[in-house]
């Protein structure tokens, strides 16, 4: 080797070493990008609750029915009345003197209301505001069934994916104990090809839950209003079931005390009735009671320059005594009853249309707990035992984990189907009683 080649030499490694040094200090000062830490179903909930411009909203509603309460217990103004009237020429002098005749006159009036009207105002928009709270509490109870919704189908969808990761791998393992056999003479070629084909479709499986993955994913940043991107974003909870069930009159009993649509009906029976004895009230007489101070200079009498004087004003209610409102509000009553009928009725029926999904979920989900999984892995198993030693055939392999497949997604779907009914039924009752 010349000596110009030596040299040569020797420059490529020391640029190579060169590189090799940039690149390991490149690396040690990036930082990796690390995923938030999983958010629980408490941390969602508190975050969703925080975040959610419905909710915003209607929390803004409920300031504004509080700033009525002070508006309707208020008291009527006074009324202050003052007149100067009668400033004229001083009689026989011809001199116009300003306000030595003036007549000066003021008056204070107060309307005063009789039968506690004031009061059942309050009562009534205290009873608008705790309705509002009601129907704030319903509407936070629906939009958390879509939340625990969307929680569970990325629970799902993270199951879904590690079983189709889960079955690659095991396929991958099988592959490469064939490709040993293949090697060994064990094995004919087609038999090879048609299990690595078979391959295409577990890697179909793995693409396509994680699509559902990310897709479900999506779904719950839009009801969070979050723009975490999405591999940064990840949930943590218990992917799986409680045979545990209550009697189906402790649901009913829960609902019954629980249910904030069902407490808003009730306090719109109540407000009727308040409304009611307020119509009554504002059909009844309000006197106006007044009183003045007249001070006089055109007066003969010198004592008779000021004077003083008390009035009472009472409407005559000959013809309007308010019977239309009176009328009004004690149909009222009767409707707001018949809707709370109607919303107890809905109330039993949401509660046993998700108690008996429930039951239903956990019937189908017992028996694969117990049995089919794990008859559908030990045939999976025996085939592949019998197939690598020549007592099974290509046909039975394929069969067996095309079986095990099918039972192992069922079964991820079906508690997935579990924890929307377990949603469900704490929508219908009214409160988190499932976990």
């Amino acid at each position: 080797m010349t000596d110009q080649g030596r040299t040569l030499i020797r420059q490529l490694c020391v640029r190579r070493w060169q590189w090799l040094g940039a690149l390991a200090l490149l690396t040690g000062t990036m930082q990796p990008m690390h995923a938030d830490s999983p958010l629980t179903w408490p941390q969602l909930r508190d975050r969703f609750e925080q975040r959610n411009p419905i909710l915003r909203a209607a929390r803004a509603n409920l300031d504004e029915m509080r700033a009525e309460e002070i508006t309707a217990f208020l008291r009527p103004n006074p009324g202050l009345s003052i007149l100067a009237d009668g400033t004229q020429i001083t009689p026989g002098s011809g001199i116009w003197q300003p306000f030595a005749g003036t007549l000066y006159q003021g008056s204070l009036s107060y309307l005063h209301e009789r039968q506690h009207k004031r009061e059942l105002r309050l009562q009534s928009a205290r009873e608008a505001t705790a309705i509002a709270q009601s129907n704030y509490a319903d509407q936070e109870r629906t939009l958390l069934f879509s939340l625990r919704n969307a929680f569970v189908q990325v629970l799902q969808a993270k199951a879904v994916l590690q079983n189709a990761r889960d079955n690659l791998s095991y396929w991958d393992h099988e592959l490469s104990i064939n490709g040993d056999r293949f090697k060994a003479g064990d094995l004919a070629e087609v038999d090879l090809n048609r299990l690595q084909l078979q391959r295409a479709q577990f890697l179909s499986d793995v693409e396509n839950a994680l699509v559902s993955f990310r897709t479900s994913k999506i779904q719950l940043l839009t009801l969070l209003n979050d723009r975490t991107p999405l591999d940064q974003f990840d949930v943590d909870g218990t992917f799986d079931f409680n045979a545990a069930m209550k009697p189906l009159p402790e649901f009913r009993d829960a609902a019954l005390a629980a249910r904030p649509d069902l407490q808003a009906a009730r306090q719109t029976v109540d407000q009727a009735k308040i409304n009611y004895n307020l119509a009554v009230a504002n059909g009844s007489t309000d006197p106006t009671f007044s009183g003045w101070w007249t001070h006089n200079g055109s007066f003969n009498n010198p004592g008779a320059f000021n004077t003083a004087g008390l009035s009472v004003s009472v409407p005559l209610r000959i013809f309007d005594r308010n019977q239309g409102e009176k009328a009004r509000t004690h149909l009222d009553i009767g409707r707001s009853e018949q809707l709370e009928d109607a919303t107890s009725a809905s109330v039993f029926g949401d509660v046993d249309s998700a108690y008996w999904t429930l039951v239903q979920a956990l019937n189908l989900l017992q028996p694969y707990k117990t049995t089919y999984l794990k008859l559908a892995g030990d045939v999976r198993d025996k085939i592949s035992f019998s197939y690598r030693n020549g007592g099974a055939s290509l046909l039975d392999l394929l069969d067996a984990e095309k079986s095990y497949r099918d039972t192992r997604l069922a079964y991820l779907n079906l508690i997935g189907s579990y924890l929307v009914a377990a949603a469900q039924m704490n929508m219908a009752v009214g409160q988190e009683i499932l976990q």
